[in-house]
This record gives structure tokens, sequence and C-alpha cells, in this order.
């Protein structure tokens, strides 16, 4: 039988790094509000909203890499990915240093396509794009169909073959 396997990319050596993806605790939330300070403060009402599961990816280290916020939405067959946030060490979004990994948008993606499939919704999955880059790189790079925004952030869905495709990487 398949397990999910979930892993990043060093940027020094190109090298897999095994993570492990487990519940937020407070004190994962706290450390966004801490040098380096995040983008987002994980500790804001909005995040700690108790319909979001949040999840900490860490590597086997304990070093935590990303936080990334789903909403089950079974009455709409899919799980939405609210917020995924990576460590400052790694955000593309921040300027003025290279990324410590690769790979933490794919891998947080893939599990939220698991839980979809967990949560029988049929690994679909949706998510808003924060800027335009990330709207290509979703459409390009993971075969994301765009959805109607109504005003707001660009919102794509993945579902079928290209969640598939994502999710496989981490199946051993």
């Amino acid at each position: 039988m398949a397990r999910f396997v979930p892993f990043i990319v060093n940027a020094a050596d190109s090298q897999k790094v095994s993570v492990k993806i487990a519940r937020m605790k407070k004190l994962d939330a706290a450390q966004t509000e801490k040098e380096p300070v995040w983008q987002t403060s994980w500790m804001s009402d909005y995040i700690q909203d108790s319909s979001f599961e949040k999840y900490a990816l860490k590597t086997n280290e304990g070093e935590l890499v990303a936080l990334a916020a789903y909403e089950i939405l079974e009455s709409d067959v899919m799980v939405h990915i609210t917020y995924i946030e990576s460590h400052p060490e790694s955000n593309p979004t921040i300027v003025g240093h290279s990324k410590k990994y690769h790979g933490i948008g794919r891998v947080l993606i893939a599990y939220g396509i698991k839980l979809s499939i967990d949560h029988e919704c049929g690994g679909t999955v949706t998510f808003e794009a924060k800027v335009p880059e990330l709207a290509e790189h979703y459409v390009q790079d993971y075969g994301a169909s765009p959805l109607p925004s109504f005003g707001g952030a660009p919102r794509y869905e993945l579902s079928g073959e290209a969640a598939m495709n994502v999710f496989v990487t981490y199946l051993k």
C-alpha cells in the first residue's frame, strides 16, 4: 500500500529533505511574530478561526519551514487551501535573499489533496494566487484551472489528473 511521504528540497545542494506535517500548535503560530518576523501573524483572529485546519511543516529535526490552513468543504466536495506561508528564509515573496528550501508550496498543496481524498472529496482543492507570478506557476507547473474570482484574488482549482500528478510525487 502506498504511503504519503512528504519532502522538500534543500536549495544549497538540491537534496531531498524529509519533513513532517502535523497539526499546528500555538507555539508554531507564535514563532511567526518572532525574528525573523513572518509576513502574517498566525496568531491573528482570522487564521485562528476554528473552521480552518492548521498544519505545520517541519523538518525531521523540528525546524519550522511553513504553516498552512485548510478548510474542509465536504458539502462542496473539496478542500479550500486558505493560506500557505513559508518561513522567511524560504518565502519567495520576501525580497533580498535566496530561498533555503524549494518545493514547500507543492508539498502543502499535495497535503491539501490528501486531506481532500481523506474526506471523500475526490482530491479536489481550490486556492487563490497572491501574485500574478503564482497564478502563472499554478497553471503552468500544476495544471490548475482558473475559477471565477468575483473581483477578489484569482482563484484556481486542482482536480482530476492534474491533482493526482502533484499528489503521486509524494507516494512511496
